[in-house]
C-alpha cells in the first residue's frame, strides 16, 4: 500500500515551533521555600524569549499530594499552593502571550490522586455515585484479581477491606486508574479540559494516554519480574480499541479549539502511527522515544545497556523515515522522566561542550518538533548522589531496592541510579554560581548538582562560544526566514551511512539543501563528498576545514552546510 502524502497546505502554528519544557518545582523559586513557583517562571520569560522558544510545556502545577511529583492530581481546576495561585497562572499565560510564547499544560487522564474528591467518595461505599469512576474487582484480601505488577513495582491492585474489593492502579496505589468506560468520567474530564482551553492555554502534553485502554477481563500473564508478577505493560501492548476513545476525546475537546496536543505514547503498534499523528490523527504530535528505549535492559536499571552509536544512528534514521509522509514527531534529548541526554547518548570522550553542541544540533534540525528541556541549553548533566536518601523519585528508590535484591552492592545500585534516575533531570536549574545556583534562597527540595559553579546561565551569558549562545544560534537558524520552511517541511535523507561513527543527514526542499554532519568518533574523520565543494557553512562548533571536496571533522564536531 502506498504511503499517504502529507498535505502541507494544512498548517498549524506549532509545526515550525520550538518548545521548552519547564519542571516548575526546579526552575525558579521566588519565595524561599526551596520549591520553584509560577512567579519564578514569569521572572524568567525574558530569558526564554531571548533563547527563541515559541511554547512552554509546563509540567504539572495542579493541586496534588506530590506522591509522584504532581502526576497524582487531587484537583484539576486548582493550582497547588506550593506553586502559587490561579491568579499567578493567569498572569503567566498573559505574560507569555505578550512574548508570543504559548503555554502547554500537562494533562493526566489515566489516573488521579487517591486524595481527589472522586476517589474519597468512591471509598465510602459500593453504592456511592463516584464508586464506578474507578476500576474495582471483588475478592478476598489474600488474592489479587490477577498477577499484574505496577510500573513502579508491587501489585497493580490494592485491597480495601471495608468494601471487600480491590482497585486497579497501573502506577502507585495513590494513583487509582479512572474508569474510561463510564460516560460520567469522560464528561467530567472533557469539561475540565475545555475549562482550561477557555482560560487561554494553547494545548496539552498528555501523560500515559495509551494506558486508558484496559482489558477488563484482566487475564493473568506469565511472570516476567523478579517479584513473580507480570508487568502491566503486557496488557497495554496487547489490548485494542484505544483509538476510539482518543478520537472521542479529540472531538469533544481539542478539535473545538484547534489545540496543540503532544501525546506521551509508549507501546503503540507501528501500524497505528498514521492514526496517532496523521492529518486526522488523535494528536498533533507525539514524542519519539525510540532512541531513549535503546538503553532498556531485560529488567531493572542495573541491567540497562550503554547505547552503541550504530544502534543510535540506525534507530534515529528509521524513526525519521517512518513518519516522513505521515506527520510530525516531537524530538527530545531529555525530559523530566529521563536522565540527562549528554550523560546518556554521548560517549565518555564526547561528554563536553563540543559534544553537547553536537548532540543539540543533530536533534534540533531533524524533521519534527524540537523539545528542549530546562538546563539542556547550558549542558546540565546527571547529578552524583552520595546515598539513595538524596533521591526523591519513587521509581528510583524502587529500582535501587531491585538492584540490591538482585545481589548488587549498594555502590553498584547507586551507580545504576546515577545513570538512569529521573531525578537527574529534576535537580534545580543552574542560574549562577551563588549558593543553590541562584534557584532559591532557601533549602532546595532536591540536591543541586555540584557542578553548578562552572555550569550556569550567568557564566555562559558572558562567553560568546558557550553552549547557551550556541543553542540561541541553532534555534535562530531553524527559525530563520531563509530556512524555516526547509527545516519544518523539508524531506529527510540519511547520508554518508558507509562512514563509521559519522551521523549525517540531508534536509531538502525544492532546490535548497542542508547537510548536517556529526563526528561521534574519538578520532578526527576525513570525508569526501561532492556536496562539500562550493558549500556554505551555516553553523559549527569548531573550525570548518574543507579542501577539494574533503571535509575534516574533529572529534565531537558538527557542521551544518548548504549549497
Amino acid at each position: 500500500m502506498a504511503k499517504p502524502v502529507l498535505d502541507k497546505t494544512k498548517r498549524g502554528w506549532w509545526e515550525s515551533a520550538v518548545f521548552y519544557q519547564i519542571y516548575p518545582k526546579s526552575f525558579q523559586d521566588t519565595t524561599g521555600t526551596g520549591v520553584g513557583d509560577l512567579k519564578g517562571i514569569i521572572s524568567r520569560l525574558d530569558y526564554l524569549e531571548k533563547l527563541g522558544i515559541d511554547g512552554i510545556w509546563l509540567s504539572p502545577v495542579c493541586a496534588s499530594p506530590q506522591v509522584d511529583n504532581g502526576y497524582d492530581v487531587s484537583d484539576y481546576c486548582a493550582i497547588d499552593p506550593m506553586f502559587g495561585t490561579m491568579e499567578d497562572m493567569d498572569a503567566l499565560i498573559a505574560e507569555a502571550k505578550k512574548r508570543n510564547i504559548s503555554i502547554i499544560m500537562d494533562l493526566v487522564l489515566n489516573h488521579c490522586s487517591d486524595q481527589h474528591i472522586w476517589f474519597r467518595e468512591a471509598l465510602k461505599s459500593r453504592e456511592n455515585p463516584y464508586h464506578d469512576y474507578f476500576i474495582w474487582r471483588d475478592g478476598d484480601a489474600s488474592t489479587p484479581p490477577n498477577d499484574m505488577g505496577s510500573v513502579f513495582g508491587g501489585p497493580a491492585w490494592t485491597y480495601v477491606p471495608h468494601l471487600g474489593q480491590w482497585y486497579f492502579h497501573q502506577f502507585v496505589p495513590q494513583q487509582p486508574d479512572m474508569n474510561w468506560e463510564n460516560p460520567k468520567v469522560l464528561q467530567e474530564l472533557y469539561t475540565m479540559i475545555n475549562w482550561w482551553m477557555e482560560k487561554g492555554v494553547a494545548g496539552f502534553r498528555i501523560d500515559a494516554i495509551i494506558n486508558i485502554q484496559k482489558d477488563l477481563d484482566f487475564p493473568s500473564y506469565a511472570p516476567d519480574g523478579a517479584d513473580g508478577l507480570a508487568s502491566v505493560v503486557r496488557m497495554v501492548e496487547s489490548v485494542n480499541g484505544v483509538g476510539e476513545k482518543l478520537q472521542d476525546l479529540k472531538k469533544n475537546t481539542f478539535a473545538k479549539y484547534d489545540a496543540f496536543t503532544v501525546g506521551e505514547v509508549f507501546n503503540m503498534k507501528r501500524e497505528e502511527l498514521e492514526a496517532f499523528v496523521g492529518e486526522n490523527g488523535h494528536f498533533s504530535t507525539m514524542f519519539d522515544f525510540s532512541v531513549n528505549c535503546l538503553s532498556d535492559g531485560p529488567g531493572g536499571w542495573y541491567r540497562n545497556k550503554t547505547i552503541a552509536f550504530d544502534d543510535f544512528r540506525r534507530t534515529l534514521f528509521q524513526s525519521q523515515m517512518e513518519c516522513l509522509d505521515i506527520g510530525f514527531l516531537a524530538n527530545i534529548i531529555e525530559n523530566h522522566d529521563e536522565p540527562r541526554g549528554s550523560s546518556r547518548f554521548l560517549p565518555e570522550y564526547a561528554q563536553n561542550e563540543m559534544g553537547m553542541k553536537m548532540l543539540g544540533t543533530v536533534s534540533m534540525l531533524l524533521r519534527g518538533l524540537p523539545f528542549l528541556y530546562q538546563g539542556q541549553e547550558i549542558g546540565m548533566t546527571n547529578c552524583p548522589m552520595n546515598s539513595v536518601e538524596e533521591y526523591n523519585d519513587i521509581n528510583t528508590k524502587s529500582e535501587y531496592r531491585l538492584a540490591l535484591e538482585a545481589g548488587l552492592s549498594e555502590e553498584e545500585a547507586l551507580e545504576a541510579c546515577y545513570r538512569f534516575s529521573r531525578d537527574n533531570a529534576r535537580t534545580p536549574m543552574q542560574w549562577d554560581d551563588s549558593p543553590h545556583a541562584g534557584f532559591t534562597t532557601g533549602i532546595p527540595w532536591l540536591k543541586v548538582n555540584p557542578n553548578y559553579t562552572s555550569v550556569n546561565v550567568a557564566l555562559q551569558e558572558k562567553k560568546e562560544d558557550s553552549i547557551l549562545n550556541f543553542y540561541r544560534k541553532l534555534i535562530a537558524l531553524r527559525k530563520s526566514e531563509e530556512f524555516r520552511e526547509l527545516f519544518t517541511y523539508g524531506d529527510f535523507h540519511p547520508v554518508l551511512e558507509e562512514e563509521t561513527e559519522i551521523l549525517a543527514y540531508c534536509r531538502s526542499l525544492g532546490q535548497k539543501k542542508v547537510m548536517v554532519i556529526a563526528n561521534f568518533g574519538k578520532e578526527s574523520a576525513v570525508i569526501s563528498d561532492d556536496f562539500f565543494g562550493d558549500c556554505r557553512c551555516l553553523l559549527t562548533n569548531d573550525t570548518v576545514r574543507i579542501s577539494e571536496n574533503r571535509l575534516t571533522l574533529a572529534p565531537a564536531q558538527v557542521v551544518v552546510l548548504t549549497k
